[in-house]
């Protein structure tokens, strides 16, 4: 890759945009996409240019949003237009939600009526449901069609379809009946009548569905696309695999962000600004910072067990790091079962169940394993490690405890499990480690 995307480089600084062209044509749009991504804006708008037109709508709908800005700001009104008519409606929607007020105008202006009715009906469906992912490019046929009658309209319309591999069948009112894919119809007669030969048993949503219920529904039955309908079952759109993929990504990108107490970001890394990564991190770390205050109060209410023990000091970070990574595995496999709806509310008793054995068992070997490590390193000193070890197994058990039931806890007050990681558990954890810890040590120590 890297050294073609020399080669393209060195024909572009020698202006031999002919040859440029043609190896530009043999390539994948989304690699000529990642490729203009690395020019110069007045390079990529040169190169843009001469692409032919069904191979740069292509190549637009691929880029960053604030390249095509760019773009849409430097080409003519007639190649915007061009532009815009080429781009499958879902795109042409993704678009316009990126884009500043000005350039969604001069946008919209620029499409032709039908177009423009159809984007404008798009953007009025609520932001991350099923109707704003949708596309309006699909083949819909009428259950009393021929497979032969079928094919002749499938092959008038294929060239502005997003997909071709299945077709959906309604009746006259539009209302969704059944599907029938490409291969079905190649192997039946071609007189049949696809009544006869489409499955009715069909998996569908509706168009204020949220969108990661529809990835969930792709990743649960290996889709390839899915049908939209309104409130009366009639047919509106469908969703293509490909947009399923962006919502699954953008949903894990969210989740591993707000695990790590960071607000979620909807721009690339190195294309967000210093100042909005710092934004996106300040929230949360003040509002740990501040929880934390809470461990400070425990330290604070047991000095006096410092100044009798000091050697007591010297286990509290073992503690409070084994309390919070304990908390994080739990809390981290009942929030990736809670997005592949592996784990309902409704299983809450068996999450605290299984936890509770795990967190008895793993307890155990950590606990065993450091009061004997304590008697070697700390000779003597047999209540002081037996205390250490009872503390631990206490954490270990509340930590898991916390970290299974917090992230169920957030979905019943319709907050994002992600948001109960590591850092809250962590800071939960801290401190009623610390109280276990100092409470086992006032009655076994004599404090």
């Amino acid at each position: 890759m890297e050294n073609r995307n020399l080669e393209l480089y060195e024909l572009i600084e020698n202006k031999k945009f002919i040859d440029l062209r043609e190896i530009l044509i043999e390539m994948n749009e989304v690699d000529i996409s990642e490729f203009f991504e690395t020019l110069e804006i007045e390079k990529m708008i040169v190169v843009f240019r001469m692409l032919p037109k069904e191979i740069s709508s292509e190549v637009f709908s691929f880029l960053e949003s604030d390249t095509q800005e760019h773009i849409i700001n430097s080409v003519t009104d007639s190649e915007l237009a061009e532009i815009i008519e080429d781009l499958f409606v879902d795109d042409a929607v993704d678009l316009l939600e990126e884009l500043p007020a000005y350039v969604v105008k001069r946008v919209l202006e620029n499409a032709n009526s039908d177009t423009r009715d159809l984007i404008n009906q798009f953007l009025m469906y609520k932001e991350n449901s099923a109707g704003s992912i949708m596309t309006a490019e699909f083949i819909h046929l009428k259950k009393n069609m021929t497979v032969d009658a079928a094919f002749d309209r499938v092959r008038m319309l294929a060239r502005d379809m997003e997909t071709i591999y299945t077709c959906y069948v309604t009746n006259d009112g539009r209302k969704l009946e059944g599907v029938v894919s490409i291969k079905t119809m190649i192997l039946s007669d071609p007189q049949e009548i696809l009544e006869n030969i489409m499955e009715t048993d069909v998996i569908s949503v509706i168009t204020d569905n949220d969108k990661e219920e529809v990835a969930a529904i792709f990743s649960k039955y290996g889709l390839l696309s899915l049908p939209v309908v309104d409130h009366e079952k009639r047919l509106v759109g469908i969703v293509t695999i490909d947009d399923a993929v962006d919502v699954i990504n953008e949903e894990a990108t969210e989740d591993f962000e707000l695990m790590a107490a960071m607000r979620p970001s909807e721009k690339p890394y190195l294309k967000t600004s210093v100042f909005s990564l710092a934004r996106n991190r300040i929230t949360w770390l003040l509002v740990l910072m501040i929880s934390a205050m809470v461990t400070g109060n425990v330290l604070q209410k047991y000095e006096y067990a410092f100044a009798t023990f000091p050697l007591l000091v010297t286990f509290i970070p073992m503690l409070t790091d084994t309390g919070g990574n304990a908390g994080s595995q739990s809390s981290t496999l009942v929030i990736r079962g809670m997005a592949l709806s592996e784990i309902k509310l409704a299983d809450v008793g068996k999450v605290l169940w299984k936890e509770l054995r795990v967190s008895i068992l793993v307890g155990s070997v950590l606990s065993v394993v450091n009061f004997f490590r304590l008697l070697v390193m700390y000779p003597g000193n047999e209540i002081i490690a037996f205390t250490v070890a009872l503390s631990l197994f206490a954490t270990v058990i509340v930590a898991k405890t916390v970290g299974c039931l917090l992230p169920m806890a957030a979905k019943v007050f319709k907050v994002d499990p992600a948001i109960m990681a590591a850092p809250i558990i962590t800071t939960l954890v801290d401190a009623f480690s610390l109280i276990f810890y100092f409470n086992i040590a006032q009655r076994l120590l004599q404090l």
